[in-house]
């Protein structure tokens, strides 16, 4: 059946809102109380399909989760070979950080996803895990992939090749599952959640951006609040960035400095973001942030803000699109592995709204201008980031298509809803 068109419409966003949990703490949490020494409860878990997934995937290696009114429990133990494979849905950090703790574990399992997920690299997480020890088949570097245990440990001191939270949180799963001590080096201040959660539960760890050194023994249980998803809050930021007349704040926010590139080259373009009442929740940094409207300029970013932005590229490229000037955004290759090619997702998105952008060697580079409503439904690809993209450039540039929100639901059940609140009548 086609899939149906979804409408998104023009207007500044004043008032309040709130964020669902943190998709990327809600997966490690999950994993985290599956190792614990005793149960772990968990407030304001991410609803989306992608921790769905790792939930499942728990439960069918015998892990005990049970949905609660107001928390989720988990009851861990040991990790058992399932019956039958784990499906990581569209999930590449169920994949990947569930390899790792399943590879700890001594477990044989089989590993598959969507078609979406089956297009994504699997080799560089299962390559460090094999010299952990696991044994470990993939399809071309790609799921599916047969994991047949960790007969014996044998490396407990990586380099990673290029800077991943998640290859990174694999083989830290991968240590504390096996209640081995293990260390990472090569990190470039890739996001941190994991290490941080580790540290609450009283893990024996440390880091430094760069080094993580993850001592052996248990983590404790006891109760994780997941702070809001900076990731969704980043599309009503940069909606109200872009779109003149709006003044809003999203509540009770994550801004853990690995997270917030996006912040920072929107501040770097002129908008007037700031955070506000900042505290720390189960060892993360959480505060609101305000945004108004103010008119754009192009900037530079970095290789290394757009690393602590990289799901937020896209709106990015947005952002520009409304400023004066040429933009310019470094460090974006990953970005043709994500979900979709997201860089030519948002080439597509640009074109259709009368923007020019080129993309060379890893660069994206956005001249700005008058960015007019598109005569043609927006094809997101069943990327959830493209589809919220889509609705963000909506608010400023007039009333656009895209061809199914369905994807939204990977992350940010209830976006639309929000938005248009936002909105008003």
């Amino acid at each position: 059946m086609a899939a149906q068109h979804v409408n998104f419409r023009p207007g500044p966003l004043r008032g309040s809102v709130a964020v669902p949990g943190d998709k990327s703490i809600s997966h490690r949490a999950l994993i985290a109380g599956a190792a614990a020494a005793a149960p772990l409860r968990i407030t304001n878990l991410n609803g989306g399909s992608d921790v769905r997934a790792t939930r499942e995937a728990l439960i069918a290696l015998g892990v005990h989760v049970r949905n609660e009114e107001h928390y989720t429990l988990v009851d861990g133990g040991r990790l058992l070979s399932p019956a039958t494979t784990l499906d990581c849905m569209n999930s590449g950090s169920t994949a990947r950080m569930l390899l790792g703790a399943c590879a700890g574990a001594n477990v044989t399992a089989r590993f598959n996803g969507d078609s979406s997920l089956r297009r994504r690299p699997m080799e560089p997480v299962a390559a460090q895990l094999r010299a952990f020890g696991a044994k470990i088949d993939t399809a071309e570097g790609r799921l599916p992939l047969q994991l047949f245990g960790t007969p014996e440990i044998e490396t407990k001191r990586f380099i990673l090749l290029s800077p991943s939270a998640q290859v990174k949180s694999a083989l830290l799963f991968a240590g504390l599952f096996a209640g081995a001590s293990v260390t990472v080096e090569g990190d470039c201040g890739s996001r941190d959640h994991t290490e941080r959660l580790l540290a609450f539960l009283g893990a024996d760890i440390e880091w430094d951006g760069r080094v993580i050194r993850l001592g052996a023994g248990r983590i404790e249980g006891g109760s994780v609040s997941v702070a809001g998803d900076v990731s969704a809050a980043a599309f009503f930021v940069t909606a109200a960035a872009i779109t003149p007349g709006s003044s809003i704040r999203v509540c009770d926010v994550g801004v853990n400095p690995t997270r917030t590139g996006l912040f920072d080259a929107l501040r770097r373009m002129g908008a007037a973001i700031e955070v506000q009442n900042d505290r720390m929740k189960c060892g993360e940094p959480i505060a609101d942030v305000a945004v108004e409207y103010r008119p754009l300029l192009a900037a530079t970013i970095d290789a290394g803000a757009a690393l602590r932005a990289i799901d937020e590229i896209p709106l990015i490229a947005i952002a520009a699109a409304f400023a004066s000037g040429t933009t310019t955004i470094a460090g974006v290759s990953d970005l043709r592995t994500k979900e979709s090619d997201r860089v030519q997702a948002i080439e597509r998105l640009l074109r259709a709204v009368g923007i020019e952008s080129v993309y060379d060697r890893g660069t994206l580079r956005v001249t700005g201008g008058t960015p007019a409503p598109p005569r043609q439904t927006i094809r997101t690809e069943d990327d959830h980031r493209i589809a919220m993209a889509a609705a963000v450039m909506a608010c400023a540039a007039g009333p656009l298509s895209v061809d199914g929100s369905a994807s939204v639901e990977v992350s940010f059940p209830g976006f639309a809803a929000a938005l248009a609140a936002l909105q008003g009548p």
